[in-house]
């Protein structure tokens, strides 16, 4: 994808979470409108469909304080400093599912809410899945349930409006032309 940078007339508000940041800059956009907008700075993320040697998927029923309740989604976490989408995965799957994958396929990258944040999703199909005899400990925000479905079963429940998120259904539509 080619860049087209605004200019940054004026940089107005920085503050610096811990996982983002959030800043509110006066910029000039590439067509010459200039305006004020707001951002959130994202290291980005990277997400998992694993999927069992019967064919299930792995999600996880997390709970979400943004939107409080739980949501169905596959399993994703931020990119940590230093680390790669595929160092990302391989943690995430271990810390949110208890398993291991021994064969894993990227299945591309997309920007996530490019109307106020900067971060892109890493996805990847996880597959020949081993259930880890000790899981490693999950982070102490994290209030998970692993739930498996079939394909089928996923999608009849997006199509039913269940709470899934956005990147779980964009994530499954790129890994469908792979399952079976």
């Amino acid at each position: 994808m080619f860049k087209e940078l605004p200019q940054i007339l004026q940089k107005r508000l920085f503050f610096q979470g811990r996982k983002f940041s959030f800043e509110v800059n006066k910029l000039r956009l590439p067509n010459g409108v200039e305006g004020e907008w707001e951002c959130v700075r994202h290291p980005g993320g990277a997400l998992i469909i694993p999927v069992t040697n019967d064919g299930k998927l792995v999600l996880v029923r997390q709970y979400r304080f943004a939107v409080c309740g739980r949501l169905l989604e596959f399993p994703a976490g931020t990119i940590e400093h230093k680390e790669s989408p595929e160092e990302t995965v391989k943690r995430e799957i271990q810390e949110e599912t208890g398993y291991k994958a021994n064969k894993w396929r990227s299945l591309g990258k997309f920007p996530l809410a490019p109307g106020y944040s900067d971060e892109y999703i890493y996805a990847f199909l996880a597959m020949d899945l081993e259930k880890l005899e000790t899981p490693p400990e999950m982070d102490d925000d994290e209030d998970i349930e692993v739930v498996l479905m079939t394909p089928k079963e996923l999608e009849t429940a997006i199509l039913n409006g269940e709470l899934i998120d956005a990147k779980s259904i964009a994530s499954f539509f790129l890994a469908r032309p792979f399952l079976t």
